[in-house]
């Protein structure tokens, strides 16, 4: 068996993959990790986004925590970083969300925080799959009074609105926002948020049924809410992914503003008021090479770490750094909170607007967004790691990058959360880049299957 924990948890189609004795187990090992240090009674935080398998999931979970002595408190449908915060700020031992992000509504996952509201390093996430791997053996599972037990807690969901207002806490009077929720778990806590804090709010697909989150809409389908953000003479649209983690956003004539230029404007705003810390920024190497020209010319230096927002946290944690991302929307704020928070960003964001007085596509403006594409090969998932041993792939990968060097790069790596190899290009002539890209994709497909 591969590796359990992808770069965001356990991934994997719910029943099939991601199995109710998994579920249980992942329960029963990161509880015994997580809390073997503990004297008390420990207890774990679980949440999960609105998909139709989360609450099978979480009650095989749960069910898991209770047996090995561990208390569960279920808060139902909440964003991740709503979990996170909810982990440090009652003081709890662990927390879990049960989320397959932007994935499809038939893929679940199951990440964890530690006490702190961070997410596992990989020592940790291989002592729970070593447990795991062992069935679990050498753990002796009480009874009696012994066991845990499950508090379930909806009314959390108040008290992390409450956060988001208070740390960032802009009238947003008068100002006509779009939001689309992807049918995800921001559908109550975003709506809630900007509408006290005093936006004229239209928001789309806020009718999670359990089977049509992220379909069509959020963070990874953007054109409805483009059309909209026009249709209705907003000053911007706001995205969010399934768990809410990420976000996009749409300026007032429709054009996209991803994270890369989402980080630009606040990382400048933040230097501009003393904030940043060190004056740097930590991105991934799949941040548009725009960034890089950017910060050499506003003076930000730019850390750069490989893909996944694990990786940026632990730079920043390691450096003391405060604002790191993804060009997909992820983006931390870590004076604010422990992970990627959608709504804290759209938050951060119209800060920037209201104190400048300027329009979005005004601030998107201090970069300059350079031509990429990028097209994913679907491959199976055990050989994704494995692209670069075919001698075909690799040489097909070289002379791409023999033909685009000194006009652009070439980035090809397997995706941590789906079965997938994605393409990516930077170059001059976007139709170039495109049709190269799809080229190499799909003959990465065709050799791989």
């Amino acid at each position: 068996m591969g590796r359990l924990f992808g770069t965001d948890g356990v991934r994997g189609v719910a029943g099939e993959e991601l199995t109710i004795e998994l579920a249980t187990k992942l329960g029963q090992a990161g509880a015994f990790v997580l809390t073997k240090e503990q004297s008390h009674k420990p207890t774990i935080i679980v949440g999960c986004d609105t998909r139709i398998s989360g609450g099978m999931l979480a009650s095989a979970l749960m069910a898991g925590i209770c047996s090995v002595g561990a208390n569960a408190i279920f808060a139902g449908v909440l964003p991740t970083p709503a979990i996170a915060y909810l982990t440090r700020k009652h003081k709890v031992d662990a927390g879990v969300v049960i989320s397959a992000s932007h994935n499809p509504m038939e893929f679940n996952g199951i990440k964890f925080f530690n006490g702190d509201g961070y997410k596992l390093s990989d020592a940790l996430e291989d002592e729970i799959e070593a447990l795991i791997a062992n069935d679990m053996k050498d753990i002796k599972l009480p009874t009696g009074s012994a066991i845990g037990k499950i508090e379930y807690r909806f009314d959390l969901a108040r008290e992390y609105i409450e956060f988001m207002k208070q740390t960032v806490p802009v009238d947003l009077s008068g100002m006509k926002i779009v939001i689309d929720c992807a049918e995800g778990a921001s559908y109550e806590t975003s709506v809630a948020t900007l509408t006290e804090l005093g936006a004229e709010l239209v928001a789309i697909h806020t009718e999670p049924d359990g089977t049509n989150i992220n379909a069509n809409c959020g963070s990874t389908h953007m054109q409805e809410l483009q059309a909209r953000v026009v249709y209705e003479k907003a000053a911007l649209g706001l995205a969010f992914d399934g768990d809410a983690d990420r976000m996009l956003a749409v300026d007032e004539n429709g054009k996209l503003v991803d994270g890369d230029e989402i980080m630009a404007i606040c990382a400048n705003y933040m230097k501009s008021q003393g904030t940043l810390k060190k004056n740097t920024v930590v991105v991934t190497v799949m941040t548009n090479l725009g960034f890089t020209l950017m910060g050499q010319e506003k003076g930000l230096h730019v850390e750069k770490t490989k893909v996944g927002d694990r990786y940026v946290l632990e730079n920043m944690l390691e450096n003391g750094y405060n604002i790191g991302g993804e060009q997909s929307g992820h983006v931390i704020f870590l004076d604010d909170n422990t992970t990627g928070d959608g709504l804290l960003s759209a938050l951060h964001l119209l800060e920037v607007m209201v104190s400048t007085g300027k329009p979005l596509s005004k601030l998107a403006q201090v970069m300059e967004v350079l031509p990429q594409a990028l097209v994913n090969a679907k491959v199976p998932n055990h050989k994704k790691e494995s692209f670069m041993e075919y001698p075909e792939i690799a040489s097909a990968v070289k002379e791409l990058e023999e033909k685009f060097a000194g006009e652009g790069r070439v980035l090809i790596r397997p995706s941590g959360t789906e079965p997938l190899v994605r393409v990516m290009i930077e170059g001059k002539d976007q139709q170039q880049i495109e049709a190269e890209a799809k080229k190499l994709a799909e003959f990465i497909t065709r050799t791989m299957l």
